[in-house]
């Protein structure tokens, strides 16, 4: 853990060194501030919904996985039926090579132009199966984007991602934080809906 804690603080603070040993309580908190600020507040994860939300949901997601594709959808729902909730997408690329490539183009279009996001999100998450080069290509040209070569800031914080899961204990995807929970997997709406209803009423 603090060997996990130290590593996340040379990610998310690169302009620091730390030596390899015990955390203070000092650098714990800090790790700890780093690890909330990038799950809610890092302009280079995409988001919708609420500018100023009351509940921020952090969905860990794989453009091949089959039960991302199916949780996909229910985002939009929620952020159109709560308007004080906003959704921030954390990808982790664990399904193999495309799952890196889909997620870097999608990050790297994020910080290009946010408001194509969703539309590249959509076509992504439309395929059926594992992507290729060929299918991402083609999911772009569906979605009508252009994306550059990915930057090296959409693989920082893919990296950032799989290091702040690990810390949360996320093994698969898709992994929802909601509130003080996390939900591990798909649930039908209906039950997604409850929970987050539950969240936005403890706030």
């Amino acid at each position: 853990m603090k060997k996990l804690l130290i590593t996340l603080l040379l990610l998310l603070a690169p302009v620091q060194v730390f030596a390899a040993q015990p955390l203070t309580p000092d650098q714990e908190q800090r790790a700890q501030k780093m690890i909330a600020d990038f799950l809610f507040n890092d302009p280079n994860s995409p988001r919708i919904g609420a500018k100023n939300p009351k509940l921020t949901l952090v969905v860990f997601t794989d453009y091949n996985c089959p039960y991302c594709k199916k949780f996909d959808p229910y985002l939009e729902k929620i952020v159109e039926k709560y308007p004080d909730v906003a959704v921030v997408f954390k990808f982790l690329p664990f399904r193999s090579e495309s799952s890196l490539t889909a997620a870097r183009d999608a990050l790297t279009l994020w910080r290009q132009d946010p408001g194509q996001f969703m539309k590249l999100n959509h076509t992504l998450m439309a395929r059926k199966g594992y992507h290729d080069d060929a299918s991402i290509q083609e999911a772009q040209k569906r979605a009508g984007v252009s994306v550059a070569t990915p930057d090296e800031e959409s693989m920082l914080t893919i990296k950032r991602s799989l290091i702040v899961a690990e810390k949360m204990g996320i093994q698969g995807t898709p992994a929802t934080l909601i509130g003080e929970g996390l939900l591990p997997g798909w649930v039908p709406f209906e039950q997604f809906d409850e929970m987050v209803s539950d969240a936005l009423k403890n706030r």
